[in-house]
């Protein structure tokens, strides 16, 4: 059976207006900053009106490291909080906003899949309401102010070598990773070497999402590090006077969009920050709203639990007080025969022998988040292809380890194909647990990231750079020992190595440069060959999106 691509299920369907979507929450039209008729960003007096009601069970979900078989992770959840609602519960979703860079790279778009989608579709993957926009151009006035102060005389006597803030867009661009600006004479600035990151790895994309309202905000931004004297002393954002104006820029984009599923469910997407670059979760903001507005809140983590969930868990739920009543980890059979060594191209024949070899990078994950304490939850996405005896195989090694299994199609029934799972995470967050962190926020940096190689990635330690080693020096002589850590890895394995698949072991993980991101409240542990400027593949997705003379998109995934 064949099915319509999933911009053709999106515009499909006529979504509800935006302010019905709302008044099912609790949200009056008066509360909403409407952007056409299916979209709007929320008021941050909504909050306020609620700050006395309870909260709702938080659901996380997750998956296990990805492949190119796909695991669904954004579609798992869509649908998850469709099925809830089809059970009867009030439930809504908190997403991530997609980067426009793999909406034309690689990955395409992100609004999840088939028949668990959130729409309108084209508009989310594309400008939205403009948050991302609004990002890159408070980062960018930042780096203008601060070459312009270096330019007009600086008087704080910045180093033109050691600026460590760069410049940011969304796209990706491989061209501009490294850079020299201030060429053409004295009148055009001073040259220096610099480069561009996109905009999802901006710290002040961290920052919109760790701010618990707008002066947090602003305070945030203007402890930012952006470079150093030539006596070694750090220049922040408040120095160079930049923090009032880029709050001004991020007046609205701090403020949660509400958006619905195909089947009219409520959805939050506010933040993107990269799982692999950055850490991974939507905004506290929207989380926090979402468990006021709603009885389950069904929320994502980028990539595998290794780096999305580890760091929505440490970071994220550490720094907004939040507690996952369950987490659920979203697999596919193709996927886990991918782990045990068999190809794309072989993956559609039963093949138990590769299952049974795969199946330890889900069990890895599950005992990871086990590891915080919480329930798990592990749901199938299943393809038409997958057999009985492949089902049956993975149901039983989570029985195993004391992990609930549910069979998901979401992708192909929508909400009627989440009820199972849906029941089964009801199930989950009646349980008793006891939420507990990987690594105390009192060890030293070395100590936190021996503690997520060592525990979650199945590392046998960490070792470092020279400049690292040098990195972590100047952060202890900065007084910033006590800052989270988030760990920059390739997304493709538990190790810093993508070429190795499955639950690999005797590997270390290597720490190359340690960053400071002084606003967000954390340290960048950069791996490998992480990149936080991607590039376009040989044939980018941008060659099959197009638009028609009535303004209708096509091939945009």
């Amino acid at each position: 059976m064949s099915f319509p691509s999933d911009i053709e299920i999106a515009q499909s369907v006529t979504p509800r207006k935006v302010i019905d979507v709302a008044s099912g929450i609790g949200i009056s039209e008066d509360e909403l900053e409407l952007y056409g008729r299916y979209k709007a960003k929320v008021s941050p007096s909504v909050m306020k009106r609620l700050a006395d009601k309870p909260d709702g069970k938080l659901i996380l979900v997750t998956a296990i490291t990805p492949t190119p078989a796909g695991e669904g992770k954004t579609t798992t959840t869509v649908g998850l909080t469709d099925g809830l609602r089809k059970i009867g519960k009030n439930a809504m979703a908190a997403l991530r906003e997609p980067s426009l860079g793999p909406s034309f790279g690689l990955k395409g778009g992100a609004a999840g899949g088939g028949y668990a989608q959130v729409i309108p579709m084209e508009d989310i993957n594309l400008h939205f309401t403009g948050d991302l926009h609004a990002i890159t151009t408070a980062h960018n006035l930042c780096a203008a102010m601060l070459d312009n102060h270096i330019q007009q005389g600086n008087e704080l006597n910045i180093d033109p070598r050691r600026v460590v803030f760069r410049r940011v867009m969304d796209l990706n661009e491989r061209a501009l990773r490294n850079i020299v600006i201030g060429l053409g004479g004295k009148a055009h600035g001073v040259p220096r070497e610099s480069g561009f990151d996109i905009t999802v790895a901006s710290e002040v994309m961290a920052i919109l999402c760790l701010a618990s309202d707008l002066m947090d905000l602003k305070a945030r931004l203007g402890r930012m590090v952006l470079a150093y004297t030539y006596d070694g002393k750090p220049i922040t954002a408040s120095d160079i006077g930049a923090a009032g104006s880029m709050a001004v820029l991020l007046k609205d984009a701090i403020k949660p969009n509400l958006v619905q599923t195909l089947e009219g469910s409520p959805v939050f997407i506010h933040g993107g920050p990269f799982a692999n670059i950055a850490h991974g979760c939507n905004s506290i903001q929207a989380t926090r709203l979402g468990l006021k507005c709603a009885d389950y809140l069904v929320t994502e983590a980028g990539f595998g639990a290794d780096l999305g969930a580890e760091k929505f868990l440490d970071i994220k739920c550490r720094v907004a007080g939040l507690k996952p009543d369950a987490v659920v980890v979203v697999a596919t059979v193709r996927a886990l025969k991918m782990h045990g060594g068999r190809k794309k191209t072989e993956l559609n024949t039963e093949d138990l022998c590769a299952l049974e070899a795969g199946i330890p990078n889900l069990i890895k994950h599950i005992e990871n988040i086990q590891k915080y304490g919480l329930p798990v939850v592990v749901a199938i996405n299943r393809f038409p292809n997958d057999t009985e005896a492949e089902l049956s195989l993975v149901a039983k090694k989570c029985e195993e380890l004391g992990a609930s299994f549910a069979l998901s199609e979401v992708w192909s029934k929508g909400g009627e194909g989440g009820k199972e799972l849906a029941r089964k995470v009801v199930e989950a967050c009646e349980k008793s647990s006891s939420f507990r962190f990987i690594y105390d926020a009192a060890m030293s940096p070395k100590e936190k990231m021996n503690a997520i190689a060592r525990e979650i990635y199945g590392a046998d330690g960490v070792d470092f750079t020279a400049q690292a080693e040098k990195d972590l020096v100047q952060i202890h002589e900065l007084g910033k020992d006590d800052l989270l850590v988030c760990m920059a890895k390739t997304q493709y394995s538990l190790s810093d190595d993508p070429a190795k698949i499955g639950r690999p072991s005797g590997f270390r993980i290597t720490v190359r440069e340690v960053r400071l991101s002084a606003g967000a409240g954390f340290l960048v542990a950069v791996t490998g060959e992480i990149m936080t400027m991607p590039g376009l593949p040989k044939k980018p997705a941008a060659l099959n999106i197009d638009v028609d003379c009535d303004g209708k998109i096509t091939g945009l995934f």
